[in-house]
């Protein structure tokens, strides 16, 4: 192939793939020349600006690590990684709604006893955090109860911080729980607060260039795992937060926003190992059976 003008050398690439023999990845790359060719051309790209995009995924690359995602990152803030979540996680009406995972899931977090407190350890002398119970059932879409769900938890500390973003190992703010005969899990930990997403690598500089504040609602992220159900990766958002309506990473759904309730009773507070007053906020998962 010689002499290819602009408009015909996307075509010649995609002829080139003609000999993958998986049909899939066949019409995925063949749409992905297609579509990079028209932006391309649609924005007449210059050479420097593409040498700078070069950079730009470089560094992209080279700043991710074990515990560090910047591709993730860039993913979430350019709102793909809520459209992907969205077209693979249709659900029925009722069902627990999945949103982003985010770049600070860490595998093997420890399961603890029902009750366990995730603040143990936690500094809190610059940021001492609001005392919450958070309590919860996994249950059904007609509501019964599952027994031996896993409920995988993680959130900042009240200093605004995930444990991955310190220089350490130590897992802090996160842990897994088992369900009981009634479907329930329960632990201590703190209001979850909104963060600003990492702005020291090149997403940072994105958000810069494009005037966006980079802040995340508060929220727990949690995952929600039963045999025979389809997996819901999700958040829990408290009410009132000031950027549920401006979440970096477009991943705020209604169903997901609930309040966390002052509880003032010193009985609830001893029963439950509380300091009193405490907050307590309730959400039930509801899982679809796989197909």
């Amino acid at each position: 192939m010689r002499d290819l003008s602009e408009e015909r050398l996307a075509d010649a690439v995609i002829e080139r793939m003609a000999g993958i023999e998986d049909d899939r990845a066949r019409r995925v790359l063949s749409a992905l020349v297609r579509h990079l060719h028209a932006f391309a051309r649609e924005v007449e790209l210059t050479e420097d600006e593409w040498k700078l995009g070069i950079q730009f995924l470089t560094k992209t690359g080279q700043i991710s690590d074990g515990t560090r995602q910047e591709f993730i990152l860039l993913s979430d803030v350019l709102g793909l990684s809520a459209l992907v979540d969205a077209m693979n996680h249709r659900v029925p009406e009722g069902a627990t709604l999945s949103t982003v995972l985010g770049p600070f899931f860490v595998e093997g977090a420890p399961e603890l006893a029902n009750g366990a407190d995730l603040t143990v350890g936690v500094d809190t002398s610059m940021a001492p955090g609001e005392p919450t119970w958070v309590n919860g059932h996994v249950l059904t879409l007609d509501g019964r109860p599952i027994e031996g769900a896993i409920v995988d938890v993680w959130q900042t500390r009240p200093d605004a911080l995930y444990d991955v973003q310190d220089d350490d190992d130590a897992m802090q703010m996160r842990a897994r729980f088992r369900t009981d005969a009634e479907g329930r899990f329960y632990f201590r930990t703190f209001k979850p607060v909104s963060y600003p997403v990492p702005k020291d690598g090149p997403v940072g500089g994105l958000l810069s260039l494009i005037g966006g504040h980079g802040m995340r609602p508060a929220h727990i992220h949690a995952i929600a795992t039963a045999e025979g159900y389809r997996q819901v990766v999700t958040h829990i958002f408290p009410a009132g937060d000031e950027y549920l309506d401006s979440d970096t990473v477009f991943a705020v759904k209604d169903s997901l926003v609930v309040d966390f309730l002052p509880v003032t009773s010193p009985e609830i507070a001893e029963r439950l190992g509380m300091p009193s007053p405490f907050l307590q906020v309730d959400f039930d998962f509801r899982l679809v059976r796989n197909a």
